[in-house]
């Protein structure tokens, strides 16, 4: 099948094949960005992982345009129908979308990504502040991406769109609705998923606001100098540099607590306690203590 076979009388043509070794060719450019594009992300979601930090990626996926996709937003814009054309006009053939937990983790993810000193940002659309009439949400970030072909280096425009679980849902059952109408969508069908939309936006918000608490609490518990300390949450240790057990506590940690290998660990309920090794024969092994429960000092 050939565009000139597809389009109307009134565009030109020529016979630029849509599924013959040409569109092959002119996809490729394309594919690779988006493995460059998404190989970035997944660097950026290690990167989070490994510092044991929130990292803001939930998902990651990406698409190439179908032929007839092509084809049909071609004739939605009146592009000439050849390969330059299409290139120049077309700028979302490419599309990698990633799903975020929070709002403000969008606009993060954005920021790490088009800051990035290969990546060039050329237009942004901030749907979520300024939502579509339908009620959709997404951060639209249009950038382009060096790929570097055995021949030539290309610049290839990708469709960057970056959106929360919430907005993420909502989008996908919309487009199967406009898919099923073929965009001829009932009125009250449309008033319901306008109303989907908001209470989605109220659920990202209310997530958000708890996350900040979470954030807040954890923050205040890991600071020496916080209002809220780990003897005011665990009512069984009391004073953490005094119990009865002897052991001293580690004083920076947290509920759930991680220590460099250099010494034991030994279980004390919640909060753990750093032990000595001691040598066995030629082997030096570390010690590791039945868990046992503090109580608190009578006399500190």
């Amino acid at each position: 099948m050939t565009v000139e076979s597809m389009c109307g009388p009134d565009l030109p043509t020529t016979q630029f094949e849509l599924f013959g070794p040409e569109f092959t060719e002119f996809v490729l450019p394309y594919q690779c960005a988006i493995a460059t594009l998404t190989t970035k992300v997944h660097i950026l979601r290690q990167g989070f992982t490994h510092l044991d930090r929130h990292c803001p990626i939930e998902h990651v996926s990406a698409r190439v345009k179908s032929p007839d996709s092509i084809m049909a937003k071609a004739q939605r814009l009146r592009c000439p129908l050849t390969a330059a054309d299409i290139r120049q006009n077309i700028r979302d053939i490419a599309g990698v979308r990633i799903t975020c937990g929070l709002i403000s983790d969008t606009y993060r993810v954005a920021d790490l990504i088009g800051g990035q000193p290969d990546v060039t940002v050329f237009e942004v659309e901030d749907y979520i502040s300024k939502p579509k009439s339908n009620g959709y949400k997404s951060l639209h970030v249009a950038v382009e991406i060096p790929v570097f072909l055995s021949d030539r280096v290309v610049q290839v425009p990708v469709e960057l769109q970056i959106r929360t679980i919430a907005m993420d849902f909502w989008a996908s059952l919309e487009h199967k609705i406009y898919y099923k109408y073929q965009r001829s969508v009932p009125r009250r069908l449309l008033q319901e998923l306008t109303e989907a939309a908001d209470v989605a936006h109220r659920l990202d918000r209310k997530m958000e606001r708890l996350h900040n608490e979470v954030a807040g609490l954890k923050s205040a518990v890991d600071s020496d100098d916080g209002p809220l300390r780990l003897g005011a949450i665990d009512h069984e240790h009391g004073d953490r540099s005094q119990n009865r057990c002897g052991k001293p506590h580690n004083s920076t940690a947290g509920p759930f607590v991680r220590y460099p290998p250099a010494g034991g660990v030994d279980v004390c309920r919640n909060t753990t306690h750093l032990t000595d090794p001691v040598v066995l024969g030629n082997t030096a092994r570390m010690t590791q203590h039945a868990p046992t429960t503090c109580r608190r000092n009578p006399n500190p």
